[in-house]
């Protein structure tokens, strides 16, 4: 039966977490702290980072067929997402259960107010006194996307984003998303499909590095039997993103994502 469910979770967090490019550690991390509860902190992190890895590599196959991927912004972003990876790897086996728990429960709430604001951010177009970096995308449908990304502030985003990512176990997708569209002005498809990129790269430096420090063998089995829900919810992601509203999505993970953080706090008070 245990088993069973994490498939249907691998399912479920698969295709919710391509369908807004986040990896879907975020709504990974507090099931199992549900399911698990006597489990430290470095197991489930190693095993949400192992899933969003799986759930990523998934995802951009399919966003790549769709051809919504920058992958020159990608790339130079992903890069500067390793050192942040490797540290926030390392802090997590430091950090007691009660203490990452509260931790995690406020970066859920300070990004589920960032999830509200994002459907009414608007889309700035690249225009030749755009400052940044000017981008052009077309994709498999021939929809044309100008864009300009700062890449100084985009860097240091990075680098956050790398840190919190392997710390929280949440992969980074659900704080580089928002501010990539608040922030930075990308329109929406390409955010999601190039954060889903990045998060392959981002994951895989934070797996690796809890398998160097031995944090990953008692997850191994638990992450095996999520992998196949995964890799089949992150294609239907992929599908209906085209399909649904991001106002809708953006606004329900938000609600989600306060209901996890008000239990996870609820569950260390009481």
């Amino acid at each position: 039966m245990d088993d069973l469910i994490l498939l249907g979770v691998g399912v479920a967090v698969g295709a919710v977490g391509t369908l807004v490019g986040v990896g879907g550690g975020f709504l990974l991390v507090p099931i199992l702290l549900f399911l698990y509860p006597d489990d430290p902190p470095d197991v489930i992190t190693s095993i949400s980072l192992a899933v969003v890895f799986i759930n990523a590599v998934s995802g951009s196959i399919a966003y790549g067929f769709q051809r919504r991927i920058d992958y020159r912004v990608g790339l130079l972003l992903a890069m500067a997402t390793i050192p942040g990876s490797i540290v926030g790897a390392l802090v997590t086996t430091k950090i007691e259960r009660e203490l990452f728990t509260i931790l995690f429960s406020v970066v859920l709430i300070v990004i589920a107010l960032l999830l509200f604001l994002r459907p009414v951010a608007r889309e700035r177009v690249a225009s030749s006194t755009s400052r940044g970096w000017q981008r052009r995308t077309v994709d498999r449908a021939g929809i044309v996307y100008e864009y300009a990304l700062p890449v100084l502030p985009a860097l240091g985003l990075g680098l956050l984003v790398g840190f919190l990512s392997s710390l929280m176990g949440i992969g980074g997708g659900i704080i580089q998303v928002p501010a990539f569209i608040l922030l930075f002005g990308l329109p929406t498809y390409i955010a999601t499909a190039t954060s889903q990129f990045m998060l392959v790269i981002m994951s895989l430096t934070g797996t690796t590095t809890h398998l160097v420090a031995g944090d990953a063998a008692e997850a191994a089995r638990r992450t095996l039997v999520l992998a196949p829900g995964v890799v089949v919810g992150a294609q239907v992601g992929a599908l209906l993103s085209r399909r649904m509203q991001p106002i809708v999505i953006a606004r329900l993970l938000a609600v989600l994502m306060i209901v996890a953080a008000a239990r996870l706090l609820t569950s260390e008070v009481l």
